[in-house]
C-alpha cells in the first residue's frame, strides 16, 4: 500500500499569497494527476491561529525571516500566513481536494511551530499521521507540495524515521531557500533515506 501525501498546497504559499513560494501553484495540476494512482492520498494544511508564536508580527522588535530560540529550538519568524478560516489558509482552488482520504491540520498549536506531517517542531507531539498510515496498512509514502526545503523536508525525514519507504517528487515540490535551507534539506532528506525524484 502507497499513499501520496500532498504537503500545504494552499493560498498563502502560492503567488500573491503571503508567504508565496516562487512557482508553487505551478505543481497543482501534476499533483492532481498523480492522485489516483494511490492507495491513499492525505493532504496537509497549515492551520495557524492568530498571533501564532512562528510569526514575526507576535516578536517585538523582529522581522520576517528573523531567527529566535524557542524552548523547542531554533524557529525562524515568518509573515501572519494560513491564519485559521482565511483564504490564505484554504487550498489552491485548483487542488482536487476530494481525493483525499484524510485532511492533517497542522500549526494549531499557537506555542508551537509544525512543518512536518507527522510531529510538531518539538520532534514530541505527534500528529497521528503514522498511526493512520499503519492501521490503513501503508507502507510507503511519496511526497508532492510546499515547501520543499521545510515542510516537505521535515515530513519527509519524520516518515523515513517512523519506517516508512519515502520518495520526494521534487519536481512537484518548490522552496523557498532560505539561506541555503535547500541544500541543507536535500542533505538531511538524503540522510535518512529518503529517495529523491
Amino acid at each position: 500500500m502507497h499513499a501520496l501525501l500532498v504537503i500545504d498546497v494552499q493560498n498563502d504559499f502560492c503567488p500573491g499569497g503571503a508567504l508565496a513560494v516562487s512557482g508553487g501553484n505551478e505543481i497543482v495540476a501534476g499533483i492532481n494527476a498523480l492522485m489516483g494512482q494511490f492507495e491513499a492520498v492525505v493532504l496537509t494544511q497549515d492551520w495557524h491561529p492568530a498571533g501564532h508564536s512562528s510569526f514575526a508580527s507576535t516578536h517585538a522588535g523582529t522581522a520576517p525571516y528573523d531567527m529566535i530560540e524557542m524552548p523547542y529550538g531554533p524557529q525562524v519568524l515568518w509573515p501572519d500566513h494560513c491564519v485559521q478560516g482565511t483564504d490564505g489558509a484554504a487550498f489552491h482552488p485548483l487542488l482536487e481536494t476530494d481525493h483525499a482520504d484524510l485532511v492533517i491540520r497542522k500549526g494549531y498549536n499557537p506555542a508551537i511551530d509544525s512543518y512536518s506531517a507527522f510531529f510538531e517542531n518539538d520532534h514530541k507531539t505527534p500528529t497521528g499521521l503514522a498511526g493512520y498510515l499503519r492501521t490503513r496498512g501503508i507502507k510507503e509514502v511519496t511526497l508532492v507540495g510546499l515547501a520543499l526545503d521545510f515542510c516537505v523536508n521535515y515530513s519527509a525525514v519524520d516518515a523515513a524515521q517512523a519506517g516508512f519507504k519515502v520518495t520526494v517528487r521534487t519536481d512537484l515540490c518548490r522552496a523557498i531557500d532560505l539561506n541555503g535551507s535547500l541544500d541543507e534539506a536535500k542533505s538531511a532528506m538524503h540522510g535518512a533515506g529518503v529517495t529523491l525524484d
